[in-house]
């Protein structure tokens, strides 16, 4: 590129990106505007301001504005703002005609927007012109009737002028074209400030018939109380009812009739009205009808007909529940118990017989676990409440026949037979429906019912019968053997209940053997045997070497002798042999640790040190982790303790010292050598410096 002189010039050069990766903050344009504002970096100086002194540069000044308007205007004429620029401008210069002039030829441009009139209208009036003003505002409402701007302008210009006439002309203009209702009520209003109370019924009547909605046939209404019309207000209520007719019944007319009876203390009538609008209009929509009817019963009714309201109102809620879902339980439930409140017998039989009528549909037991309860609740009532104790044993026996006992039961059925038949003083008629029970379904809570029915009773021998019958359907049950063993110990025969404790150890199977073997040796304690206490010990110790076994030992060989513990240690050491054969460190330093705390209340300083010097070193160690599949999965630390007694942990603890020491011995050399080196490169330094002197002393 060349330029006039001839030279070339060169162009800038640009400099390239190198890194193209982005910025970790991240600047918007928002942010780059935000931050010029903050520091006023687009800060325009004003305009100077122009003093004008003569006429002449006061035209001039005009002249400029009007062309710079006009050309404005020129090239956007359906811009408003520019016109009412204008023309304000123009008021004020006092231009008066030229203002209304431009506000003229505004509305030659868009005559429908609404704000090139209330600018025209408010400048006539700010300027006093009235009559101009009126002027504006008839043309603006009979161009744009809809626009309620202009009436509610108009008006109120009319009576800030006492011009009352003159507005109430202007609103019945506007209520020709049927206005929506707020028009309406500031009419009303515009009348109750002048007393004019026959006008404003007038008004309102035209309003209802224009709007017919509950909301305004009740604001007609108040408004009649509100003057102390009640006979009015009343037949504007009985009105509103008859143009609703019962295709269009809505409950806020009855809740506004009702209440406005209330206050005038006509209960009777508003006990009728609400009755009147209960029994017409559907209930998903009488909610807070029934709300206002119950508390202006619990106010002004007696007992029977505030709990008529509440029993109706739930009485219905619960019968469109369980119509919609009749395995819901739940509900049936709860409108059962209505019913019982109420005491209506016929009426809670019938409710029960359609609720046990809904079977589940599966034949899961988790399904019938809800419904069983009808059963329940349905024999209790014959019983307790109808005392029908005939028709109680029918709804036991028909349960019964319902359930599928092949594939389940429900032991509190039978049970609650059983007891009921006990109650009616059948003893006979009892046993067999438990012996029944536990011939068809047995089941551990039926023995149990059974037994405890029969010790109750102190039949001790059917206790025993039942006891080993129990033990055969399951004899691997531990708390079996311990209750009839316990059965026998309370009952005095040792010996029996012995015998049971060895018969239950002796089980191939046992569930909770732990249970059995301490239940047993608690036996053995309270009689006081303690040398057979000590064997079972030692045949537990044979069977399982559990350190919690050992440290009950113990415990039991000093609490039988606290003056002299040395039986006690003896068994912690041998405790200590075997848990150190069997190598189960955990459960090692576990009973190390409560021979410390035995030797720290019993022992003297010797035992004390000897049982110190058996305690472990905990170490932190690595190992390989391996997935289900066998692929290593990588390294684990865990912590392990090292005995002082393992001979099998001696080469390596051995090894690791020495590891140690070497590495103590290294460390050492590095620092010897160091400081060597140090002293090397000082007397060389010195050795240097010597010679330099030497040379230098020659040369002199």
């Amino acid at each position: 590129m060349t330029s006039e002189g001839g030279t070339k010039s060169k162009m800038p050069k640009v400099s390239k990106v190198k890194n193209k990766t982005p910025a970790e903050i991240q600047i918007t344009a928002e942010q780059l505007i935000r931050e010029a504002k903050e520091r006023d970096l687009e800060i325009v100086a004003p305009p100077p301001k122009q003093k004008i002194s003569d006429p002449d540069e006061l035209a001039e000044y005009k002249l400029r504005k009007r062309k710079a308007f006009e050309d404005a205007i020129r090239r956007n004429r359906s811009l408003v703002s520019n016109w009412i620029t204008y023309a304000q401008w123009e008021e004020s210069q006092h231009e008066i005609q030229r203002a209304r002039s431009v506000f003229e030829r505004a509305l030659d441009v868009d005559h429908r927007t609404i704000t090139i009139w209330l600018k025209y209208a408010e400048m006539e009036m700010k300027n006093k012109q009235i009559n101009f003003a009126r002027n504006i505002w008839d043309r603006a409402v009979t161009i744009l009737p809809r626009a309620n701007q202009f009436w509610y302008k108009y008006t109120y210009m009319e009576e800030m002028l006492a011009n009352i006439a003159g507005a109430r002309q202007v609103f019945e203009r506007w209520m020709e074209w049927q206005p929506e209702e707020q028009p309406w009520l500031t009419y009303i209003k515009f009348e109750l400030r002048y007393k004019e109370l026959d006008r404003a019924r007038s008004i309102y009547e035209r309003f209802v018939l224009v709007h017919p909605e509950v909301k305004n046939w009740t604001k007609y209404a108040k408004f009649e109380q509100q003057h102390s019309y009640i006979s009015s207000a009343r037949r504007i209520y009985e009105r509103a009812v008859e143009f609703f007719g019962e295709d269009n019944m809505d409950e806020r007319l009855f809740l506004g009739f009702a209440k406005f009876e209330e206050n005038q203390k006509e209960h009777e009538r508003a006990r009728a009205i609400y009755k009147y609008a209960l029994e017409h209009i559907e209930k998903e929509k009488a909610q807070e009808l029934f709300k206002s009817y119950t508390i202006h019963e619990k106010k002004f009714g007696d007992r029977e007909a505030i709990e008529d309201v509440i029993v109706s109102k739930r009485r219905y809620q619960y019968e469109e529940e369980v119509k919609s879902n009749p395995h819901n339980y739940d509900a049936w439930f709860d409108y059962l118990r209505l019913f019982e409140n109420d005491g209506n017998i016929d009426g809670t039989r019938e409710v029960y017989e359609r609720a046990i009528a809904n079977i589940p549909p599966s034949p899961e037991k988790r399904f019938w676990r809800r419904y069983i309860y009808l059963w329940i609740n349905y024999a209790l009532f014959e019983e307790l409440e109808a005392e029908e104790p005939e028709k109680t044993r029918q709804v036991y026996k028909a349960c019964l026949d319902l359930l599928p006992h092949k594939r389940f039961t429900f032991a509190k059925i039978w049970l609650l037979y059983g007891q009921f038949e006990i109650r009616q003083r059948e003893l006979q008629a009892a046993r067999r429906i438990m012996g029944t029970a536990i011939g068809r379904c047995p089941k551990d809570k039926l023995f149990r019912g059974y037994i405890d029915l029969e010790i109750q009773l102190r039949e001790f021998e059917r206790c025993r019968i039942l006891y080993e019958k129990f033990l055969e359907f399951g004899p691997e049950n531990c708390t079996t053997w311990i209750k009839f063993a316990e059965l026998e110990a309370i009952l005095g025969d040792q010996e029996r209940a012995r015998a049971i404790y060895e018969l239950a150890i002796n089980q191939p199977r046992l569930d909770m053997p732990e249970v059995l073997w301490k239940s047993y040796i608690d036996f053995e304690i309270e009689g006081e045997e303690f040398d057979r206490t000590r064997a079972l010990y030692r045949r537990l110790l044979e069977r399982t070497h559990h350190v919690k076994v050992w440290i009950s030992f113990a415990q039991f060989e000093l609490s039988i002798n606290p003056e002299s513990p040395t039986a006690c240690r003896a068994i912690y050491k041998e405790a200590n042999k075997a848990l150190k054969i069997s190598d189960e460190k955990e459960e090692r330093m576990m009973l190390l640790e409560t021979w410390k705390e035995f030797e720290g209340e019993h022992g003297d300083e010797n035992s004390q040190e000897e049982v110190s010097k058996l305690m472990p070193k905990r170490v932190k160690k690595r190992r390989k982790v391996q997935t289900e599949d066998g692929t290593d999965a990588g390294w684990e630390e865990y912590f392990d303790y090292i005995f002082p007694s393992d001979e099998a942990t001696l080469p390596n603890l051995k090894l690791l010292a020495m590891a140690k020491a070497w590495k103590k011995q290294g460390a050492s050399e590095q620092t010897t050598a160091a400081t060597v080196a140090a002293g090397a490169e000082k007397s060389t330094a010195a050795a240097v410096a010597t010679s330099d002197g030497d040379d230098g002393a020659e040369g002199v």
